[in-house]
């Protein structure tokens, strides 16, 4: 695509504004630029992708650990939106920022199709879909359709879809599509597809596999684990990663599986990605009056639920809840929490709704001490899991130790 006066323009703006705004206290300059540039050009987004090798990362949970892991597995610092502003804006910026040829880009659930228009992605990582901020977002079956309606589409046609096969919801929307690769990342939650987002029946389950009777049924996988062990096709890797919990290794799974969609060699690349101890300051351990804390990013039911099976017996558990905007305004999803994992266990509450998590864990069996701020504590490790904004403000109230 050809770079005309307009879009130059566009992305000498997009630098302007994108370095005053940290400057100016008008926030981290990652999102303000690509706003205004976008306003001045409005295929600015194509313009900067073109002749770039893209990779597009969706999904409800996990999406901008996995662009993060997918960026230090390909190496060489492709361009990379892995701070979590993941709509055209963010994507813009993040393009301008770099000149490499390689990008990954996270894209939200409900702008995928737009960010795959834009940027003709090599590989677009379908991670899951479940529910999110029902307040102000589309019900999951409906980003499902959308889905669907994106990858058999002419846009995607030159596109691989790396996909998860144990999410029914996933599975119908990539059913269909011309290149997919089917990944099996360790996953328990199953509490949104319940039932068949072809035909509505209720599926059916066994321990190795889901179907339905209309015929949707859990694709056989070319990535997957064997014990500790990576399959990928014929590939065996045993993997270890520093980030913790299984569904960080079902992110650097199918985070593998996309790069050798690009041609990258796996083996080297799963080095790479044991490289990353902390993304955007999620799992990254901060100090708050000299006590260290580890911080956990959760939004919705199924991150908080595959957080919550990776917490160890010996650690603390603070709990931190908001409902601005950026969270949804209603927190009715915390009943859908399985807090009951944690009976037996003290857990401290902080945020805006503090109250309403206190009482969704006293249903739950589980002993609380409400609190307003930080405090230290206690000498054992502290893992502080927090919803969008409180985690911004947890980030914003710590320091590195």
């Amino acid at each position: 695509m050809r770079r005309t006066l307009r879009l130059q323009i566009a992305v000498l703006v997009v630098r302007a504004v994108n370095w005053a705004s940290p400057r100016l206290g008008r926030g981290s300059g990652t999102v303000a630029g690509g706003s205004v540039g976008l306003g001045i050009a409005p295929r600015l987004l194509e313009s900067l992708a073109d002749r770039r090798t893209v990779i597009l990362v969706s999904g409800t949970n996990g999406k901008t650990t996995t662009t993060a892991l997918i960026a230090a597995g390909w190496g060489e610092d492709p361009a990379t939106n892995d701070t979590g502003a993941n709509m055209p804006a963010g994507q813009v910026a993040a393009l301008v920022r770099s000149s490499s040829r390689r990008a990954v880009l996270e894209s939200d659930e409900g702008w995928l199709g737009a960010s795959v228009e834009a940027t003709q992605p090599a590989v677009i990582v379908a991670l899951n879909l479940s529910r999110d901020q029902l307040d102000r977002a589309s019900e999951v079956r409906q980003l499902a359709e959308r889905w669907r309606t994106v990858f058999v589409s002419d846009r995607a046609k030159h596109s691989v879809i790396v996909a998860n096969a144990l999410d029914p919801l996933v599975v119908f929307a990539a059913d269909g599509a011309p290149n997919v690769r089917w990944c099996a990342p360790p996953t328990s939650w199953t509490a949104d597809s319940q039932s068949c987002p072809r035909c509505t029946n209720p599926l059916r389950r066994s321990a190795e596999r889901w179907w339905c009777e209309c015929g949707l049924a859990q694709p056989a996988s070319t990535s997957y684990f064997d014990g500790d062990d990576a399959v990928i096709g014929d590939v065996r890797i045993p993997l270890e990663l520093a980030l913790p919990g299984s569904f960080n290794r079902g992110n650097a799974l199918v985070a593998l599986t996309a790069l050798g969609e690009v041609g990258v060699d796996v083996t080297a690349a799963s080095k790479r990605l044991a490289t990353v101890r902390a993304v955007a300051g999620r799992y990254d351990v901060r100090c708050v009056d000299g006590q260290p804390v580890r911080l956990l990013l959760a939004k919705n039911p199924a991150g908080f639920s595959a957080l919550l099976e990776s917490i160890g017996s010996d650690h603390d558990i603070w709990i931190a809840i908001n409902a601005r905007v950026a969270d949804g305004h209603d927190p009715s999803w915390l009943y859908d929490v399985p807090f009951e994992i944690l009976r037996g266990r003290r857990v401290r509450c902080l945020g805006d709704r503090r109250f309403d998590l206190a009482t969704r864990l006293w249903y739950a069996g589980v002993d609380v001490d409400v609190g307003e701020s930080l405090v230290p504590q206690t000498d054992r490790v502290i893992d502080v899991l927090a919803n969008y904004t409180a985690f911004s403000d947890l980030l914003a109230e710590s320091q590195p130790c």
